[in-house]
């Protein structure tokens, strides 16, 4: 059974139609990315499965529950977080106390500390600022804290939203390096990316959409060999 299956999912911004009835599954223990050019539709994918935004038609299931209807502040509690396009740290607290906040959803506070010394260990710099406010971080230490943030409630599945986005090479490279690294934890990963030939090259499946559509789907590396690929978004 599929971790995440969407299904003929309809999205409506007034009477542009933003998403066709997209259909996609991620299972458990994978990274699937949706790759696409800016108003593809990745974006809206992401806001609609997590219910920030409103569906007009499909079925969302995650973990075999129907979260079609599922407001978004009950969503984090079954298990899926998502680190949002543009990061959205708490800008005005600490390091600390954003990654206090990624744990809010967690009853049993027992095992923090244990929690909080594991992002620390993954993300050295954020230890190094832990008491700086996040505002004042670097875009790459800003990424580095969304990240872990969402690290802090558990989740099952991580909808990551351009997370390479605005970053130097060198720290796109990091960011990709910690996603297989979350992955290899036993984290399933969505990714939304523009970055196609990193994104792919870590993942195991992926979709691409164009104007609201999937027009391709396959493994991360069929599609990083697909001409249609290349050319679109590969430079090739």
């Amino acid at each position: 059974m599929a971790m995440l299956e969407v299904k003929n999912l309809e999205v409506y911004y007034g009477v542009i139609c933003a998403l066709k009835g997209i259909s996609f599954e991620v299972n458990q223990g994978e990274i699937v990315t949706l790759i696409g050019a800016n108003g593809a539709g990745k974006t809206t994918t992401m806001q609609s499965v997590v219910g920030l935004i409103p569906k007009r038609g499909g079925s969302i299931t995650f973990d075999g529950r129907d979260i079609t209807k599922t407001p978004c502040h009950k969503i984090v509690h079954l298990g899926m977080t998502q680190v949002p396009e543009g990061r959205r740290i708490f800008q005005e607290l600490t390091v600390y106390e954003n990654l206090l906040m990624g744990a809010y959803s967690i009853k049993d506070k027992s095992g923090f500390k244990n929690d909080l010394d594991a992002i620390y260990t993954r993300f050295p710099r954020l230890h190094e600022r832990k008491n700086q406010i996040a505002g004042t971080l670097s875009g790459g230490e800003q990424q580095m804290l969304a990240m872990g943030r969402a690290i802090m409630s558990h989740p099952k599945l991580l909808m990551l939203d351009e997370p390479s986005m605005g970053l130097s090479p060198l720290l796109v490279d990091q960011v990709f390096e910690i996603i297989k690294d979350i992955n290899r934890d036993g984290t399933t990963v969505l990714l939304v990316e523009q970055n196609a030939g990193k994104s792919l090259a870590i993942s195991d499946r992926a979709y691409v959409l164009e104007n609201g559509s999937i027009v391709l789907s396959g493994t991360g590396a069929e599609l990083a060999a697909s001409e249609m690929v290349k050319k679109a978004y590969l430079g090739g």
